[in-house]
């Protein structure tokens, strides 16, 4: 096992709620996409999955040295459900497998009406020095 991960716990847990407003709803993401202008004022996946990967940041944040930071690798979740504006929506992310400098979680996310989604999720362990050079250079190679 990677020295990075040594203090890394399968089993577990951290949970984040937030509170639902306009900047959250599926409208919101209309200044980047505009296809997004005319849909329901609704919690958006897209700050959904964010949520879960905020809560699964957040759980790892004190098990990890400062040079290392994760990245979202995959996700796979459901959003079955809408979230008005004016709700609390909860995220619950745990750690279910570490395998190397891989992590998997498995994410829940509710409302105060129940499930809205779940799924898993999972993060790569990056050397964040070594992870920007990686980055700027790719960029480098764009611009040749």
């Amino acid at each position: 096992m990677p020295k990075e991960t040594e203090r890394l716990v399968v089993g577990a847990k951290h949970r984040l709620q937030l509170d639902v407003d306009e900047r959250l709803t599926v409208p919101a993401l209309s200044s980047a996409f505009t296809g997004f202008t005319d849909m329901p004022s609704v919690f958006a996946t897209a700050f959904m999955v964010g949520f879960i990967e905020w809560a699964c940041i957040e759980l790892l944040r004190p098990a990890l040295p400062p040079e290392f930071k994760t990245v979202g690798t995959h996700v796979n979740v459901s959003h079955i459900a809408a979230t008005p504006i004016g709700m609390t929506v909860t995220a619950d992310a745990e750690l279910i497998a570490v395998e190397g400098r891989r992590l998997r979680f498995h994410v829940r996310c509710s409302d105060e009406a129940g499930l809205i989604g779940e799924g898993s999720h999972d993060r790569t362990i990056v050397d964040s020095d070594k992870f920007l050079r990686r980055v700027l250079a790719k960029k480098e190679k764009r611009n040749v």
